[in-house]
């Protein structure tokens, strides 16, 4: 009757090992916490939308808020990483991030690799050139010129369809502006955004802004495809954010105007 005894005891103490292991493996690999992190990626040499803060540490700007007040609002928490602009949909379709934002156009080609959330901020591209420079005052006139821009950005795919031009693309808007003001290229097409922040946050009078837009551009943040929860979910934390007031109050930090209404 005694071995009886110990060997139920044993028996169930080896049970409930076996079930203790099962719970930590289940809490290790599916558990909440992991769920709850929202993977971001972005090329954080776009300002006003992503750039490096002055402490070396805290990615800032647009989209790094944004993007921060709508995974308080899904209850995730927010990972920001920096990763080329052209690394960024292979990042995506490759499932190693959930989302990137990046002052990303939405265009009919990055639709057929990734699925967008609702438009964001509507952009478009103007010209900077040197104050000196005359000669250049519309997207016409760029014929034959040489043009820095941002590799892997709708800048890019619309400067390499004006005729005879020669093209330099670049790693980012920042250095599509050194060149431009070592005299290598002739003009610079950005985002307006991007050419107005350059203009004054550096207070730079060497160079000088073209007012008319060559297009008219909806940005959006990018998921997979297959990612449909995650679309639905991001989709329903940007309408709120507009709702209650949030978007206006981030929008106008960074651009000191209140959002559109069509925003």
């Amino acid at each position: 009757m005694k071995k009886i005894l110990l060997l139920c005891m044993a028996l169930i103490g080896s049970l409930l090992l076996v079930a203790g292991c099962g719970g930590n493996t289940a809490s290790k690999d599916g558990g909440s916490d992991k769920a709850k992190v929202l993977k971001v990626a972005t090329n954080a040499d776009f300002a006003p939308f992503e750039f490096q803060g002055a402490d070396g540490k805290e990615y800032q700007g647009f989209d790094m808020d944004l993007i921060r007040a709508l995974g308080k609002e899904m209850g995730m928490q927010v990972k920001i990483d920096n990763i080329s602009f052209d690394g960024l949909i292979p990042a995506l379709q490759t499932g190693n991030i959930d989302v990137a934002i990046s002052g990303m156009s939405i265009n009919d080609d990055r639709k057929k690799k990734v699925a967008f959330s609702d438009p964001y901020y509507e952009a478009g591209l103007t010209i900077m050139v040197k104050a000196d420079n005359n000669n250049i005052k519309s997207f016409k006139d760029l014929q034959g010129k040489k043009i820095a821009v941002q590799i892997g950005t709708t800048s890019a795919t619309e400067a390499k369809k004006i005729p005879n031009a020669e093209v330099k693309e670049l790693n980012s808007s920042a250095d599509t502006f050194l060149e431009l003001k070592a005299g290598n290229v002739d003009a610079v097409i950005n985002d307006k955004p991007v050419n107005d922040y350059y203009k004054v946050k550096n207070s730079d009078d060497s160079v000088k802004r073209i007012g008319e837009k060559l297009t008219l551009e909806n940005y959006g943040i990018a998921m997979n495809k297959d990612n449909t929860e995650l679309v639905k979910n991001l989709n329903e934390a940007l309408k709120k954010l507009k709702a209650n007031g949030e978007y206006n109050k981030i929008y106008k930090k960074w651009f000191g105007t209140d959002a559109p209404a069509a925003t």
